[in-house]
């Protein structure tokens, strides 16, 4: 009556479990064959094939924490966390942008990720004649900036129409909160920029404004150059320097990771003791799929809590500070009405002593109430009404 009863077949509601991740970047940037290494050429993508209709891919979350829990508990599924990909045709020049407003990938979008060109091939030119990623950074940023103030105009002409007709203290005060947008915007400054809270971000939610989305810059090196940035692949420190990105990371919810898309997608292929072996040869500990991923996580701030049992153990993602009840709701609504109390042991103790019954002998699990806030690496059952 009070636990949740592991027999009970529920559908998930997602709420936030499973990020939304939009790729964006200018020809010949290696969009596309990120695109591929991200959702594994292995697996099947959702083409798009009509118009403004985005290529959709899944990639599974790798977390070693997982790994070590289905070894524990040997279940009858194991189920990682997952990150949506959508990849659309390459913005050709200027006002390719306005294009991804009407594609419903990239307006639900959480973030977008902006492949940079880094490499040199001189098979593939470069549209713009040469390889320079501070000079794409911002122009892609000023093509996103330009589509967001064609939304804010269009909706402050459609909010003076309503006013006129009726005084509304709502409209106005929507009206004054996609009139500093468009101020923002008219100044060359993306919205994420801005410090919306409160009322004034749910009311602009549903604009769902490209520029106002965390920035995830992805620099698409040259093999040779990928080695020798591989010690300081999530803070850019050699890359970012030399391709003057030094400045535009300084931006807020902007974050950069470098990758060779091309040889980390061949390298992606092999079978997993080769590819480990293609990886240490680069200086990498980790593949281009965990680093991209791992750099989603840090700049949208999620974390991931588990459930584990015989039946199965899932890695499920939520954003930071999420309390438990909200963190039973991606698992599913009903639970979430029906709390009552989270029973929550740490990953660490749980490896540490072997099984939740030692865990509980060592007080170490915890019943913890609606107020509770989840925290990364919580092995967490819901106790609920049904």
């Amino acid at each position: 009556m009070t636990t949740a009863s592991p027999q009970r077949k529920l559908v998930p509601c997602r709420a936030y479990s499973m990020l939304r991740a939009a790729l964006i970047g200018f020809g010949s940037s290696g969009k596309t064959t990120l695109f591929q290494l991200m959702t594994s050429a292995k697996e099947t993508a959702r083409a798009g094939h009509g118009k403004g209709e985005a290529s959709v891919g899944i990639s599974r979350v790798p977390d070693s924490r997982l790994d070590r829990l289905t070894a524990m508990y040997n279940p009858k599924k194991r189920v990682p966390a997952t990150v949506e990909f959508s990849d659309l045709a390459v913005l050709g020049g200027s006002g390719g942008a306005q294009a991804l407003v009407e594609v419903a990938a990239y307006r639900n979008a959480d973030a977008l990720v902006h492949v940079l060109r880094a490499f040199h091939d001189p098979a593939v030119p470069h549209p713009s004649g040469s390889i320079d990623p501070a000079r794409d950074a911002q122009a892609m940023e000023d093509e996103l900036i330009l589509a967001d103030l064609g939304v804010a105009e269009r909706r402050l002409e459609r909010l003076e129409k309503d006013l006129k007709k009726s005084r509304s203290p709502e409209l106005e005060r929507e009206r004054d909160a996609v009139t500093a947008c468009r101020t923002a915007l008219e100044e060359g400054r993306p919205l994420r920029a801005l410090d919306l809270r409160g009322d004034d971000l749910k009311r602009l939610r549903g604009f769902q404004f490209l520029s106002a989305k965390p920035l995830l810059i992805v620099v698409n090196l040259d093999e040779g150059h990928l080695a020798e940035s591989a010690e300081g692949s999530m803070v850019l420190t050699g890359a970012s320097e030399a391709g003057g990105l030094t400045p535009f990371l300084s931006r807020a919810a902007t974050a950069a990771v470098v990758v060779c898309a091309k040889i980390e997608l061949e390298i992606s292929q092999l079978d997993a003791a080769d590819a480990a072996a293609f990886l240490a040869d680069l200086g990498l500990k980790e593949s281009g799929l965990d680093r991209v991923i791992r750099a989603s996580y840090e700049l949208l701030g999620y974390i991931s809590f588990f459930t584990v049992g015989e039946d199965e153990c899932r890695a499920w993602s939520i954003p930071r500070n999420l309390t438990a009840p909200a963190a039973a709701g991606e698992i599913h609504s009903d639970i979430q009405r029906g709390f009552i109390r989270a029973e929550v042991v740490s990953y660490d103790a749980l490896i540490t002593r072997g099984s939740m019954a030692a865990c509980r002998d060592h007080g170490e699990v915890r019943l913890e109430g609606k107020d509770y806030i989840v925290v990364d690496g919580d092995i967490i059952n819901f106790r609920h009404a049904t």
